[in-house]
Parts: structure tokens; sequence; C-alpha cells
């Protein structure tokens, strides 16, 4: 899950690192009045949404009265701000971020990710902040420094110190740098996070060290633990088909492709889709319907991906190790008696009582083609798919 920009900043406010004084607003009048509360003679005005580049796009303009920050978010409010992150579709702007302006010295970028290979916390840090860090390793990848932290015994003052002397922090500051990054690791591991990232982290001409900006994702996983993580959830920057499978405790990822995946267990789903890929189709998402594929669950699943217009084929592949494949089967037939599909629809099952199941799926009278193995699966969607289209002129191939 991935929360706003002046939610980050108060998530790590509240760990000890220090960022500039900023306030919300959801208005054009509401932002001037922000502005003025705060005082001062120049402002950052941001719109808030779930994407990098900002700058570039128009989402970010420096104003230096109350008229330009009118200006300035009437242009935002309700926009669509389009980013090479966002995609052609944008994201649209509801809230503004109303920032005091610093000044500003010098622009370090710092990152924390998890490295599956190393199995730690891997600390990313440059001396060039300001770009994208794929920039930053394309064009200066000599600046970049890079630290591992031991499970164990947590971030260490020594390693803060050495990754501050390697970002050339004068001496005097390096306390607020071992601040600001312990700060980091503190909230990165306490809330369960997968990223944080501040581009840039700033020193400012009277020698502060300040978030300038932040990002912040989370393991969905974990938000149980979490509730006040939880609550920041913004639904208005998320995909509505996304949105709505989390609601109902399913995993999905939409895609751009035609052939709509059902299918039990994230390897197998990855499994499935690459398979369509080598058919010559193109996946329109990734749905993993968990272990229990009850009939309801497996309804949900199908609503699901019938709400996604550009899907044109289902390819339904369940292997049955708990589960057995003539309860599936049973939940398949129910689901498509209670659910409008009007589309080729593909079953393979494969497991345990797989001959019941497919006898149930042969009984049930319903135009479903039975695939025995993933690839004949995989041909017989995108066949069905293909021949789909032919009689159809009017739907669109992708």
């Amino acid at each position: 899950m991935d929360i706003h920009e002046y939610q980050a900043k108060e998530v790590l406010s509240n760990f000890g690192v220090a960022v500039p004084q900023g306030a919300l607003a959801y208005s054009p009048e509401q932002a001037a009045y922000r502005a003025r509360e705060m005082g001062g003679d120049r402002w950052v005005v941001k719109a808030q949404v779930h994407a990098g580049g900002r700058g570039k796009a128009g989402g970010v303009k420096v104003c230096d009265s109350d008229a330009e920050i009118q200006a300035a978010t009437e242009g935002m409010f309700g926009q669509k701000l389009v980013t090479h992150q966002t995609g052609p579709e944008g994201k649209g702007i509801y809230r503004v971020y109303v920032e005091a302006a610093v000044p500003i010295d010098r622009e370090i970028y710092l990152g924390f990710v998890l490295d599956r290979t190393s199995q730690r916390v891997m600390i990313v840090a440059s001396a060039e902040g300001g770009m994208e860090i794929e920039d930053i390793s394309a064009e200066r990848p000599d600046s970049i420094v890079r630290a591992t932290v031991e499970p164990a015994v947590g971030l260490q003052e020594f390693q803060c110190r050495e990754i501050a002397f390697d970002l050339g922090i004068e001496p005097g500051m390096v306390q607020q740098m071992v601040r600001t990054l312990q700060g980091c690791y503190r909230a990165f591991t306490e809330l369960d996070a997968t990223m944080v990232e501040i581009n840039p982290l700033v020193i400012t001409g009277d020698n502060r060290i300040l978030a300038l900006d932040a990002k912040m994702t989370f393991d969905d996983n974990a938000l149980f633990r979490h509730p006040q993580i939880s609550e920041l959830r913004d639904k208005s920057q998320e995909d509505p088909r996304e949105s709505r499978a989390a609601d109902r405790g399913l995993s999905y990822v939409g895609l751009d492709g035609n052939i709509g995946c059902i299918v039990n267990g994230a390897g197998l789903a990855m499994a499935t889709m690459d398979t369509i890929k080598l058919a010559g189709g193109e996946p329109a998402n990734f749905l993993d319907i968990g272990g229990g594929a009850t009939p309801e669950r497996v309804a949900k699943a199908f609503r699901l991906v019938m709400s996604d217009k550009n899907v044109q084929a289902v390819l339904v592949n369940i292997f049955a190790g708990i589960n057995r494949c003539d309860w599936v089967a049973e939940g398949v037939v129910q689901a498509l008696r209670e659910v409008q599909v009007d589309v080729p629809v593909i079953v393979r099952l494969a497991g345990t009582n797989v001959q019941e199941g497919q006898k149930i799926l042969a009984q049930s009278g319903l135009p479903l083609i039975r695939a025995t193995t993933l690839n004949e699966a995989a041909e017989r969607a995108v066949a069905a798919w293909r021949s789909d289209v032919n009689q159809n002129p009017n739907l669109r191939a992708v």
C-alpha cells in the first residue's frame, strides 16, 4: 500500500526525521489560507498523488503570493496528473500540500528497500539527489552509496556515520544525518514498510537536513498489525479493480491484455500469465483466489474479472492440493450460473479428484472449454479469443 507525501512526512517526523513546515488543503481558498497561517514569502504547492515525476508534469509549483497559490491550485484540483509512472490515464488530484519554501544548498537521494538477494534491508544513497534513482544509476553510478543492515543488531551509528562521510556531509551535521537515517530505519522496520524514499533530502542554507519529499510503501499482508497506517489508504489513487479485489480478500493486479485469469496460488498465476504470452495472447490480470476456492469466492473472482471491459476470454486454472477438484468444479458451475459471463471460459483442473471434477463440468450443460494441461488451456484460451474476435468485429483486439 502506498501513501501520500504529506502522510509519509507525518509518519517519518514521528520517528525523528526533520521535515519542512507544511499543511494540507482541499481547495484553492484553503491552500492560500494555509500559506498565510505558516507565514513567510514563498511556498511550494504539491499535488498529492501516488506517483513520482510530479514536478515535470506540472504537479509542483513555487508561489510567491496568495494569488499565485490560488491560480496554481485551481489548475490542479479535479485534474488528472499524467507522469511517466501513472501511464496515460493519470491520477486525479483531490488534495494539495502547501509547504514553506526552504533555501537549498545540496540535494541528496536516500532510500531504504528490501534486498531479496541478501535478505536484508538495504540503504541506497547518492550525493546526486533531486532526480530518479534510475537516472542516477545510469548517469552517475559512482555516486551511489549502498549499505546493508544486519537484522540481529539493527542500523548502527557507525554505519550512519560512514554513509554521512561517503555523502560528503560536513562534520558538524553528521549527527543530524545519523538521526535521519536511524529514524527512517525505525519507521521501515517497526511499521512493516517495503520502501522508504526521501528524494530529495536537502541540506539548507542554515545547516539543517530536511526531508523535502517522502514516499513510503507498506506490506499489505502486515497492515492488520498497523491500523493507523491502514487508515491512510486512499482508494481514489488505486486501480478500482484492485481496490474491489482487496476489499473482497482477493489478490488482483490489473493488466492491459484481454484474457482474464482466475488461478489459485501466486506462483501458478505467474506461470499461467507466462504461458498465455507464449501462446500468443495477453493476460488481462493477475488474480490469485487463494487456497479456498469456494463457490462464493469463485463467483467473486468471475465478477471481478468480468468488470474489465477488455476481457474477451477467461482462463480458470486450478491445482487442487488441499482442495478437491470436484469441490472446485462445483464452485465454477455455481459461479457461472450466478454471474453473467458472455465470453469463452476455459477451465483446467489438476490434482485431487480431478476425474470427478471433469465429470461435473461435462455434465453441467454449460458451454465450457476444458483442458488437461496448462499449455493446452492457454492455447485454447487464445484460440477461443481469436475466434470470438473474428465473429464479433466490434471486440477490440489488444
